[in-house]
């Protein structure tokens, strides 16, 4: 497939100290695209200094502000402001996101658009442990393991912070839903229920946080609370 571009979505909510390290690898994987390539942060409900850093980035990153407090709609507002003010063909647009915790690799765009599928998903890894207990990280990690799938390369993980789909795709599944946690999954569930191919890469991995505090009510965040919860029953 030939794309005419693509566009990438980071919904924040006061992520003023991490936006930056994020975009900054954004923008490193937009460069290494050999297609032009828009970001759209979507700053939701922030009371920090997250709309200070409009303009830093280059004239490609647009900063949109909403009032939702959703995770879902935030991503969904994203790609509703890419579509009425970018255009183009949809069958050869390419729509990515990720969150403003989170740090993709110079290949990220690279990959997804070469996958020949209509949706790709990708997988996670944490750098910085320091917040949890040996006990803890090494129960995250073997459960996070067996979900990986040996066939193929393939894995069953869904991450918001590391997918991508077909702009018509998105569109035609009627996209984003609504939802303050498991925006990510409800989307793979509706392109999976509709037929389109989805590839699942266990080889393109972004750099998440491991904070016990994050902004979707069931997201990441809590999958590691949990996971710590459990050094006090061991």
């Amino acid at each position: 497939m030939v794309w005419d571009g693509a566009v990438v979505v980071i919904p924040a909510h006061d992520e003023a100290r991490a936006l930056p390290t994020c975009l900054k690898a954004v923008v490193t994987a937009a460069a290494c695209a050999s297609v032009p390539v828009s970001i759209v942060v979507v700053l939701d409900s922030c009371t920090d200094e997250s709309a200070s850093l409009a303009g830093r980035f280059g004239a490609d990153v647009q900063f949109v502000e909403v009032e939702a407090r959703n995770v879902g709609a935030a991503r969904a507002a994203g790609f509703t402001h890419a579509r009425q003010t970018i255009g183009g063909d949809e069958s050869r647009i390419w729509y990515a996101t990720t969150d403003a915790d989170s740090v993709v690799d110079p290949d990220w765009l690279i990959r997804q658009m070469g996958a020949d599928a209509d949706m790709v998903l990708g997988v996670v890894r944490v750098a910085n442990w320091r917040q949890h207990s040996a006990a803890s990280v090494r129960r995250y990690l073997a459960g996070y393991r067996a979900k990986m799938r040996r066939a193929g390369g393939g894995h069953d993980h869904v991450h918001g912070a590391n997918m991508g789909f077909r702009a018509d795709g998105y569109w035609d599944i009627g996209g984003f839903a609504a939802l303050t946690s498991d925006e990510d999954v409800d989307l793979v569930r509706r392109f999976e229920r509709a037929g389109r191919r989805i590839h699942r890469d266990a080889g393109s991995s972004v750099v998440t946080s491991a904070r016990v505090q994050g902004r979707a009510p069931r997201g990441f965040a809590s999958h590691l609370r949990t996971v710590s919860r459990r050094d006090g029953a061991a």
